[in-house]
């Protein structure tokens, strides 16, 4: 998986988890008067933030950079139109902040918006306003709308490999 040498798998219920704990700290800001998904990734928790704060109107912000693990060129698909043109009062929620690529161009199309993610690596940290957790580098996040559970075999029989 590109250039990541660790795994961290996420259940749904700790996405739920740390998407509520995004919103608690969310709060703390005052009221919103929408929410803006970065999609996909940001779709789950931005629901999440959105039911918790009580904010109603969500929109999207269409981004591709990824193609499976590997971060390549960035696509603007469709852009945040319910968003004023600033984004003032808005709240930009992703799954993660890697690089800060997304964070940029989300910041490029609406720079007074304030951007929340669930998770954040060192690079991209200095993109982000809030999040919850902080991951190395070189860890690929496992997110549950991206994986099914399969049996695998014992460490024993891996020869202590990471599966």
């Amino acid at each position: 998986m590109g250039d990541h040498r660790k795994n961290f798998p996420v259940s749904w219920e700790e996405l739920h988890r740390d998407g509520k704990a995004l919103a608690w700290r969310l709060l703390e800001h005052g009221r919103w008067d929408g929410v803006v998904a970065i999609t996909r990734g940001g779709m789950v928790p931005a629901a999440v933030v959105a039911r918790e704060l009580e904010i109603r109107v969500i929109d999207t912000l269409c981004l591709a950079s990824y193609v499976d693990d590997r971060q390549g060129e960035l696509e603007v698909l469709k852009t945040a139109s319910a968003a004023s043109t600033d984004g003032s009062g808005w709240v930009i929620v992703d799954d993660l902040v890697d690089t800060g690529a997304t964070a940029d161009k989300a910041r490029e199309l609406l720079p007074k918006a304030h951007l929340a993610t669930i998770f954040a690596k060192p690079l991209g940290r200095p993109t982000v306003d809030t999040f919850i957790t902080e991951v190395s580098q070189d860890t690929w996040i496992l997110f549950p709308w991206d994986t099914e559970p399969q049996a695998v075999a014992p460490i024993a029989r891996t020869g202590g490999r990471p599966r």
